[in-house]
């Protein structure tokens, strides 16, 4: 059974996999239903227990795919959604917030969620708008809050995408128990110091900075939206162009730099890049759990084996850092 490992500072104990219900991946947005909950059963029969969806996958597919999968039975599961907000939400961000939780919990078919989560940019503007830290601790974290004195929530959450000045300060603000962090072998500044010049975004080792904080941290876009596959390939399932997330501008760069890595499974650290990936995120031992985005059932359990095999050795993780390296020297 998979190893759990306390929440942060809740009374929470996350299995190191989260099942991820978005749209890269495409299972619980697009597979058919048969497909879906074979793979939340499986799932569950395996030792995961958190679920993570949100209603803009698919247009609030996955949540209701999730809401029927998971069935009446929800002993010992976890999950999580989220809101996201746009500059046409700032006449009533309290009354939006409200509506998009409640909508939430029927498509779910549930009265709490574990984690309510802020799925923003922070700090820089994006196709929704721009919403700065201060704004999420004076204008939202009061309705998030109120939210979960009321039971609709137990815990609160927020993305941490965007400038690591207003994403620091919301992870020592103490309002929040939760942080998807972005941390793959692309982009590995949130769980350790980066060279100068280093191909990607800086979040100034977020991980240790949520775990000083007592906030747990979720892993994401570990295998930075399939590109650590070392493939452009995309499955029919999954979305047809995925932009990076703190790696490179552009997928294909990302995979060229994936490929770099292949070394190591021809020395036989894993047995493919993907396993590579997932062993090097879960080698961070302040990482409370990892989420993974599927679109069949295989590689959700690809995913399984390569956690409980465990972390890379010392000589691989050396290994990777040269590499690494050699990004920031190549881009100097």
């Amino acid at each position: 059974m998979m190893e759990k490992k306390r929440f942060g500072r809740t009374d929470l104990e996350f299995s190191r996999l989260t099942f991820g219900c978005g749209a890269v991946g495409g299972l619980m947005t697009a597979g058919n239903a048969a497909d879906q909950d074979r793979a939340v059963a499986w799932a569950r029969d395996n030792g995961i227990n958190h679920f993570d969806t949100a209603p803009s996958y698919g247009d609030t597919a996955s949540e209701t795919n999730l809401g029927r999968a998971l069935g009446q039975n929800r002993d010992g599961i976890h999950v999580s959604t989220k809101v996201g907000l746009t500059t046409d939400d700032g006449d009533d961000l309290a009354g939006t917030i409200r509506a998009s939780l409640e909508a939430s919990l029927t498509r779910l078919k549930q009265d709490c969620v574990d984690i309510f989560q802020l799925h923003n940019t922070l700090g820089v503007p994006d196709k929704r708008g721009q919403l700065g830290a201060d704004q999420v601790l004076g204008e939202i974290v009061p309705t998030f809050e109120k939210l979960r004195d009321e039971g609709k929530t137990r815990y609160l959450g927020f993305t941490a995408k965007g400038g690591a000045d207003d994403l620091h300060k919301l992870i020592e603000s103490g309002h929040f128990n939760s942080a998807q962090i972005f941390f793959n072998m692309l982009a590995p500044s949130a769980g350790e110091t980066i060279p100068d010049g280093y191909p990607a975004d800086d979040f100034r080792q977020l991980l240790n900075v949520a775990e000083r904080n007592g906030v747990g941290s979720i892993g994401v876009r570990v295998l930075a939206g399939g590109a650590l596959s070392g493939s452009e390939a995309r499955h029919p399932l999954g979305l047809p162009n995925v932009s990076p997330i703190g790696s490179s501008p552009d997928y294909a760069t990302d995979v060229k730099r994936a490929l770099c890595f292949q070394p190591l499974v021809e020395a036989g650290h894993a047995a493919s890049l993907p396993e590579l990936a997932v062993r090097y995120v879960i080698s961070n031992r302040v990482l409370s759990t990892m989420e993974i985005g599927i679109a069949t059932l295989e590689e959700l359990q690809q995913a399984v084996s390569a956690v409980n095999i465990g972390p890379l050795s010392n000589e691989a993780l050396a290994e990777i850092k040269d590499i690494q390296a050699g990004f920031a020297a190549a881009s100097s």
